[in-house]
């Protein structure tokens, strides 16, 4: 009797909280029509004995208990939670989160979708703890330049927060554990459709934000999360050129004539291997880096050694090469030539950088073109900027590829000429 009477209990208790969690939903749907899809999307399950809620990326699974103590305490903590574990997929929290340090990344994701939901302003989520993390929030956009999780997680890395801020900043923003973001291969078969889903919401939020609800928030977010990545390691083969290098070239060589001639005449091969082999390997290139003060030291040694640690790769090096590392601000400060191996690790090991004034990105030009008319090249494939953007474009193109790579999309930094290639890195990426 005992025995069934706990069970009726549970299902009881399972009954009521997913009522609650059906209010929520209907509630969130009801004053955000533009997340109806992702509302359908998000798949949400309950959990028993679990102790806390749980997000694995494409699901959150609540337990009916806690769900239910904390109900009880605050009736519109199952909205705050939903939503909160809702623009987790939305802003593709999950992924390459194994990538990265852990205990940054979760509590700047966690800290971004909590200042989203403060700046839609819905009262249907409202709890009595926002008004201290507006307070904390806002001295913490200040800080970190902006409260989306990549900003938020760079300002971690730089200002490591002490043990006593992550605490406070768990107890204001934690809802849901996201000990399920290490399976990325079954996160990425679900990223396809919450890219579509989030790129719709992007698009709803114009006729959306002409209600009384700040949109501003999840648009900053939304830009992040959808903004074209780059593989570094691709984009440089659009770099190579095309030469020379000895070795057996297996694909023109014939083995039945070969084989035939020494069995025939004993040592006599009837063809010889050709010794030269066309290859994609970067031969003559430049790098400039700039060194304004909006460029900070580490970050250009940074872009500097992921761009080495590619192009030592064997398929893409050169037995002998001909690389310009050219160090500037508003004028050219150093050019290191490099010609092997060798003194590419010693530029690494030993090289400092020079400059960090204003950026001009002209004299740059301009000294590459002095270069050439010393016949200084074989053959220029293309120049490689790494800068902050904020410099001025040179008016004409030049006549070999060109490439601004930035470490962050900035809409107010002047546009890239169209004859130039832009890319737009991470600077997770350049620590990978």
């Amino acid at each position: 009797m005992a025995e069934r009477t706990q069970m009726d209990r549970q299902l009881q208790i399972r009954k009521v909280a997913g009522e609650v969690m059906g209010l929520a939903h209907d509630g969130l749907l009801i004053n955000m029509r533009f997340l109806d899809v992702a509302l359908s999307r998000l798949k949400v399950e309950c959990r028993e004995q679990t102790g806390a809620h749980l997000y694995d990326g494409t699901a959150l699974y609540y337990d009916p208990v806690l769900l239910l103590r904390q109900y009880k305490r605050a009736p519109r903590y199952a909205a705050r939670l939903y939503l909160h574990t809702l623009l987790h997929c939305i802003f593709y929290h999950g992924v390459s989160a194994d990538k990265l340090n852990r205990t940054y990344w979760d509590m700047a994701t966690d800290i971004a979708v909590e200042h989203t939901i403060l700046d839609m302003d819905l009262h249907l989520t409202k709890l009595a703890s926002d008004d201290i993390l507006r307070s904390r929030l806002e001295i913490l956009g200040k800080q970190a330049g902006g409260l989306t999780a990549e900003k938020l997680y760079r300002h971690f890395r730089v200002e490591e927060p002490s043990g006593k801020a992550m605490e406070e900043w768990h107890k204001l923003c934690h809802y849901d554990e996201h000990i399920y973001w290490d399976r990325q291969e079954e996160l990425e078969l679900s990223q396809a459709e919450w890219r579509r889903i989030s790129e719709r919401i992007k698009a709803d939020l114009k006729s959306f934000s002409k209600d009384k609800n700040n949109t501003e928030s999840i648009e900053q977010n939304l830009k992040e999360a959808t903004r074209e990545r780059y593989d570094y390691t691709e984009f440089l083969r659009k770099f190579m050129v095309m030469g020379e290098t000895v070795q057996v070239n297996d694909d023109e060589f014939d083995y039945i004539y070969y084989t035939y001639g020494l069995n025939t005449y004993g040592n006599m091969p009837l063809v010889e291997p050709l010794e030269y082999k066309d290859s994609n390997k970067i031969k003559d290139f430049v790098i400039a880096l700039d060194t304004s003060a909006s460029c900070r030291g580490e970050i250009v040694q940074a872009f500097l050694q992921k761009t080495y640690n590619i192009m030592q790769e064997s398929e893409n090096f050169f037995s002998k090469i001909n690389v310009h590392i050219i160090q500037c601000d508003s004028e050219v400060r150093q050019d290191t030539k490099i010609t092997k191996r060798e003194e590419f690790d010693q530029f690494m090991a030993g090289g400092r950088l020079t400059g960090f004034g204003s950026t001009d990105f002209r004299p740059v030009f301009a000294y590459v073109e002095t270069l050439q008319e010393r016949q200084e090249f074989d053959q220029l494939k293309g120049l490689l900027y790494f800068t902050d953007g904020y410099g001025i474009y040179p008016e004409h193109m030049p006549e070999y590829d060109v490439a601004f790579v930035f470490l962050h999309e900035d809409d107010n930094a002047p546009k890239v000429p169209p004859w130039a290639i832009k890319v737009v890195l991470d600077e997770e990426a350049l620590e990978e």
